[in-house]
């Protein structure tokens, strides 16, 4: 079996699992979520986000692949394209930090160590391109529910990979990782 984690391009977005193709719960503000009435239209309005993070920032996410499949992703941007973040209790996100918004890895692949995979790529693409010192990410404790509460990380899972309590909150936690205790890590 071949695993590997790689950036995440606009060619990736079809192969995300079910609803995170065209979920834009992060990248549009509710008012503008509203207004989008298909799941075409959502795939495109997400496809032109991705594009627009990456022509502006750089990458902005990871893909795990296992045997030629994608099975996992990891997304995150900087907090101005991140409209969604300012309706938590727990915002606003630090000014040195980026925002990962989504986490997923297929049932079927959990306990394997490719989420840990992603967020050490992660952060390895944070550490050289400088300016940032943190990853953020508002944590869901409610655990495995509805699937509308797959577009909010579980806690469990961040504090599975070295993030850390930031600003506490009952539902939505905002959690933190800096980015010079990533670098201990082993490649």
């Amino acid at each position: 079996m071949s695993r590997k984690v790689v950036r995440l391009t606009v060619d990736h977005l079809a192969e995300l699992d079910g609803p995170c193709r065209s979920c834009l719960f992060w990248q549009l503000d509710p008012v503008s979520r509203a207004r989008v009435r298909d799941a075409e239209s959502a795939a495109a309005e997400k496809e032109g986000w991705v594009s627009q993070v990456l022509r502006d920032w750089g990458s902005c996410g990871r893909v795990a692949v296992v045997d030629g499949e994608v099975v996992g992703h990891l997304i995150w941007a900087p907090p101005v394209h991140v409209p969604a973040a300012d309706g938590f209790a727990t915002s606003p996100v630090s000014a040195d930090a980026v925002i990962l918004t989504t986490a997923h890895v297929a049932p079927e692949h959990r306990g394997g160590g490719l989420g840990r995979m992603m967020v050490q790529a992660m952060a390895k693409d944070l550490i050289r391109r400088g300016g940032v010192r943190a990853i953020e990410a508002f944590g869901d404790t409610r655990g495995p529910g509805p699937l509308g509460r797959r577009c909010v990380v579980p806690e469990g899972f961040l504090g599975g990979v070295g993030f850390k309590t930031h600003r506490p909150h009952p539902v939505f936690p905002r959690m933190r990782m800096e980015l010079r205790s990533a670098l201990t890590w082993k490649d």
